[in-house]
């Protein structure tokens, strides 16, 4: 009977850096792959993180069963919600634009640009490519 693998890190444990994987075997075939590879959002976490999340993934998200299991109040669950979100390079609460200040944002970069345009300030093609970075045109 083989003995489990240990888990990968994510961060190095020294400076707490994001580590890259650089060769993959297959325990199979013998199979190696030798390269620089990026690890998964997921390692990104540090230990307490993932475990938090396996108990919110376990609960589906529902936060009172969340509080439940681990005794902890609903700003302190939100809390770790979004220090994991984070860590995974999500942005969180204030740094997520809402689906309405996202709208008003790329209606005034459209004004803009249709103003810099009307007034000549920029070309016809480097207007529709600043709508199209945009994502307004």
């Amino acid at each position: 009977m083989q003995a489990p693998l240990p888990t990968v890190l994510g961060r190095c444990p020294v400076c707490g850096d994001e580590l890259a994987v650089t060769r993959l075997h297959c325990g199979t075939c013998e199979t190696g792959i030798e390269g620089r590879f990026r690890l998964g959002r997921f390692q990104r976490l540090s230990g307490d993180q993932l475990a938090f999340l396996e108990v919110f993934v376990k609960n589906r998200g529902i936060i009172k069963d969340v509080e439940a299991e681990l005794g902890i109040s609903y700003p302190t669950v939100r809390a770790r919600l979004d220090e994991a979100l984070r860590a995974m390079g999500f942005a969180t609460g204030e740094d997520a634009p809402r689906p309405r200040q996202a709208q008003a944002l790329a209606r005034e970069e459209r004004r803009r640009v249709l103003e810099d345009l009307r007034e000549r300030r920029i070309s016809a093609e480097e207007a529709a490519r600043r709508l199209a970075s945009a994502g307004t045109g």
